[in-house]
C-alpha cells in the first residue's frame, strides 16, 4: 500500500468526532503520526482507539489560547515539529436573524474564527518548511442558508484567512488551503435539530445533493490527505468543495 504521508507529523483540532475523526483516520492510514484535540475525554479516548497506535489525544478547547499553548508545548516536546495542520475545530447552531444573541455570535466566532486564527498563529514556530495548513470551511461560504447566518459568516471568514495566509507564509513554502464540505453525516449535523427530526433533516439535505446522499467523514478525510500530500504540492490558497456537487450545480 502506498503510504503517502509516512514520517509526517499532523495535528487535527476537533479530531475526536465527525469530520476531524475521519480526517485523523485517513492521515494515520497514510502513515502520519497524528495528534488530535477535543474537549471531551471520553470521545478522545474512543477516537484514539478508532485511529490506532499512530494517534495521540490532547484534551483542549481550540477557542482557549492557554489550551493551544499546552497543545503545542506537548507536540514540541514529543515530536519536535508539525508537517500538517488541519484546523478543523468548529461548529454552530441555527437562529433566525431576529433571535441572534451576543452569546450565540461570540461562541461561534470564538471557535470558528478566533480559534482558527490562533490555532494557526501559535503553530508557526513548529511548522516545517513546506508544511501544509488546511482549514475547514463549508458550502455556506458561498451560499446563503436561512437561520444560519452567523455560522455562514464565520466560514466565509475562514475561507478568506487562507487567501491572506498563503501570502503571509509564502517565503516558508507553507501552503494554506481550505476544504469545504457539504452535508456530512456527523453528530454535529444531527444535533442541529431534535432527535426525532434528524432523519427528516438528513433526507432533506440529501435531496439537495446531486449525488443524492450525504457525505461521510472519511470522504472529507481523503480530501484532507490529498491537500496535505505532495500530490497537491502546487495547490495553494484554494477552496476545495467536497459536497457531492451541492454548491456547484
Amino acid at each position: 500500500m502506498n503510504r503517502s504521508l509516512t514520517g509526517k507529523v499532523a495535528l487535527v483540532t476537533g479530531g475526536s468526532t465527525g469530520i476531524g475523526l475521519g480526517a485523523a483516520q485517513e492521515l494515520a492510514a497514510q502513515g502520519a503520526r497524528v495528534f488530535i484535540t477535543g474537549r471531551r475525554q471520553a470521545e478522545l479516548d474512543a477516537a484514539v482507539e478508532a485511529i490506532g497506535p499512530a494517534a495521540t489525544a490532547i484534551r483542549a478547547d481550540a477557542s482557549v489560547l492557554a489550551d493551544l499553548d499546552a497543545v503545542y508545548a506537548q507536540i514540541a516536546k514529543t515530536a519536535g515539529r508539525l508537517d500538517i495542520l488541519f484546523a478543523n475545530a468548529g461548529g454552530g447552531d441555527m437562529l433566525p436573524l431576529g433571535a441572534i444573541t451576543e452569546e450565540h455570535f461570540d461562541r461561534i466566532f470564538g471557535t470558528n474564527v478566533r480559534g482558527v486564527l490562533f490555532t494557526v498563529q501559535k503553530a508557526l514556530p513548529l511548522l516545517s518548511e513546506g508544511a501544509s495548513v488546511i482549514l475547514t470551511s463549508s458550502t455556506t461560504s458561498i451560499q446563503g442558508t436561512a437561520n444560519f447566518s452567523v455560522y455562514s459568516a464565520s466560514k466565509a471568514a475562514v475561507r478568506n484567512f487562507a487567501r491572506s495566509w498563503a501570502l503571509d507564509l509564502k517565503d516558508r513554502g507553507i501552503r494554506v488551503n481550505v476544504v469545504s464540505p457539504g452535508p456530512v453525516r456527523t453528530p454535529g449535523l444531527g444535533d442541529l435539530v431534535p432527535e426525532e427530526a434528524r432523519q427528516g433533516l438528513f433526507d432533506a439535505l440529501a435531496s439537495q445533493v446531486p449525488l443524492g446522499r450525504l457525505g461521510e467523514p472519511r470522504e472529507i478525510g481523503k480530501a484532507v490527505v490529498f491537500l496535505a500530500s505532495d500530490s497537491a504540492s502546487f495547490i495553494n490558497g484554494v477552496e476545495l468543495f467536497v459536497d457531492g456537487g451541492m454548491a456547484q450545480v
